[in-house]
């Protein structure tokens, strides 16, 4: 995140504007540096740079006040412990974090409504957001302005935006004490609660504070005696806020380790209405953005029903679980999983389908590697399917997935041989990749027409 310290005059904030504007140009820039991969840290930090932005003309309002403080200041060396490591600055209100850093209470504040949960000082995750104020630093700074002749500011002056804090902590209260109450209740809380978290970071952040929030926001589904007792929109709003608040990296991990959240997810895969079953798949993908959470989510038996997603959603939650089951199949262990669930299949019928291809053989490939995957692919048509792609696509990368597991089928699978030399007398598709492909799709071609040149000199032979 930027540094919002408070520059001289009007050409300070120019200075800031700035920065803060460039800062922002690079995370856009990173967002959309790769085809393939979802950059969530550089989504979060263009949120914060637009964060940061919205609160420039706030910082104008009290330019003059940090000035004096500023002109103070010029002639005396401000002693680094009385500064805060945000703002470089003597700290106003010094507070201290769970890593027992300290900080000006102003800044890391506004660094935790952002929705961030890790010390920007350690980078440790911080166990809950209370800040606890620093006396010994504050009284030790009272001192040293004395001293020098400086004019410390009230922090009360610094605190409407603990004030705004405080009044969205009395809401998020009453919300999470409603999820208790009546059905009514229920809905209208978590209808709300779902839109805060969409829209504002610090209701995100507000979930990590006190480790019973997220057992009281699952609390209607969790005591449930089944799933048919559970209103749907009741479930959906619900499914929809653990969602939102999955997005932040820092949530993460303790939302997938909160116990319930992720077989409260699978429920919802299995047998809510189509809009919840989508939501929850595209938190499964978000949660899995971490390894730990990739092993959590495949062990407790979340491909099956992300694969019968993809078989029988519509277009929309096709591709949030097709996001989530290739995510998840980056960890190894996940992909015989898959293969064991039915994935197979499934991703060959909708490849054949002509439905996400690009996706879908990107997962395939990923699989291709594992025996059985192997042994289904020959058995449901897929070298034919396969080669359709090549011939019938001119997308460089769909041809060096499919080409990269013909290769695998190739080496694995001998009874596919007159198949692959049927197609290479009929339409040379893989010589003509071999000639005109990507450098990685010519390996593979060549790799392929080598083997059956050779086991083809070897039947001469004999």
């Amino acid at each position: 995140m930027a540094k919002t310290g408070v520059f001289e005059g009007d050409q300070g904030m120019s200075v800031k504007l700035n920065e803060l504007k460039k800062e922002l140009y690079k995370a856009v820039q990173a967002i959309n540096g790769g085809e393939d991969d979802i950059n969530v840290d550089a989504i979060d930090m263009a949120q914060n740079m637009l964060n940061a932005l919205k609160d420039l003309k706030l910082e104008r309002c009290s330019s003059s006040i940090s000035l004096n403080l500023q002109n103070q200041e010029k002639s005396v060396v401000v002693p680094e412990e009385f500064k805060c490591p945000f703002s470089k600055e003597l700290m106003k209100d010094p507070v201290i974090v769970s890593t027992g850093q300290t900080f000006d209470r102003s800044f890391i504040q506004k660094w935790i409504n952002s929705g961030n949960r890790m010390c920007p000082q350690t980078q440790q995750v911080l166990s809950h957001t209370i800040l606890t104020p620093n006396h010994l630093i504050r009284e030790m700074i009272s001192q040293w302005c004395k001293k020098n002749r400086i004019q410390l500011p009230d922090p009360d002056r610094y605190s409407k935006d603990d004030g705004l804090r405080e009044a969205d902590k009395d809401l998020f209260l009453s919300l999470l004490d409603k999820l208790s109450k009546t059905l009514s209740d229920q809905k209208e809380a978590a209808k709300e609660l779902r839109s805060l978290t969409k829209g504002m970071p610090s209701f995100r952040a507000l979930f990590g504070e006190s480790s019973d929030a997220l057992p009281q926001l699952l609390k209607p589904l969790s005591q449930s005696k089944s799933l048919s007792d559970v209103h749907p929109d009741l479930q959906e709003d619900i499914i929809t806020t653990v969602l939102n608040l999955s997005i932040h990296d820092n949530n993460k991990k303790p939302v997938a380790e909160t116990p319930m959240v992720i077989s409260l997810l699978i429920d919802a895969l299995r047998s809510g209405t189509i809009q919840t079953r989508t939501n929850a798949a595209a938190a499964l993908f978000t949660l899995s953005a971490l390894d730990s959470n990739k092993a959590l989510i495949g062990k407790s038996g979340a491909l099956k029903p992300l694969i019968d997603l993809l078989d029988e959603g519509n277009s929309l939650a096709m591709k949030d679980a097709a996001s989530a089951i290739f995510t998840l199949c980056i960890l190894h262990e996940n992909r015989a999983r898959s293969v064991r669930d039915g994935a197979v299949q499934v991703l060959l019928t909708k490849i054949a389908d002509r439905v996400y291809v690009d996706e879908l053989l990107a997962i395939l490939a990923m699989l291709s590697n594992n025996q059985k995957a192997v042994e289904e692919l020959g058995d449901l048509g897929g070298v034919s399917c396969l080669l359709s792609i090549i011939r019938e696509t001119s997308c460089s990368r769909n041809h060096e997935n499919s080409i990269a597991i013909l290769h695998t089928i190739c080496f694995n699978d001998r009874s596919k041989w007159k198949e692959l030399r049927e197609e290479e007398r009929t339409h040379a598709t893989i010589s003509k990749l071999a000639q005109n492909g990507t450098s990685r799709a010519k390996r593979k071609a060549s790799g392929i027409l080598e083997r059956l040149d050779r086991a083809m000199n070897l039947t001469h032979t004999a």
